[in-house]
């Protein structure tokens, strides 16, 4: 997927818009459409997110042993980072889109 596709709110509400246009069936297919990508996202294995938890929570169980304080807060903050990084291409994409009007 190229980088360039990557929306956040600013997209998230254009596309709403169109699909109230569009229906009803068509606005509750978008938001279960946004719903099941938020919860793939949501499980990635990054620590900040439910997937992270999840995979601390196996290594516990596999090694019989907490995960290191120190690695688990390491982990945390390159997560958070990496979350931050998405979130602020998505906006930066939808601005770039508004500025220029392409995907309009």
């Amino acid at each position: 997927v190229p980088m360039s596709s990557i929306g956040g709110p600013i997209m998230i509400a254009e596309l709403v818009g169109k699909q109230s246009e569009q229906g009803l069936a068509h606005l509750a297919a978008l938001t279960a459409m946004i719903s099941v990508n938020l919860a793939i996202l949501n499980l990635l294995p990054i620590p900040v997110l439910d997937g992270g938890h999840i995979l601390f929570f196996a290594l516990e169980t596999l090694l019989r042993r907490p995960v290191p304080e120190k690695i688990r807060v390491v982990t945390t903050k390159i997560g958070f980072v990496l979350l931050m990084a998405l979130m602020l291409t998505a906006t930066a994409n939808d601005i770039i889109r508004l500025v220029t009007g392409v995907g309009k």
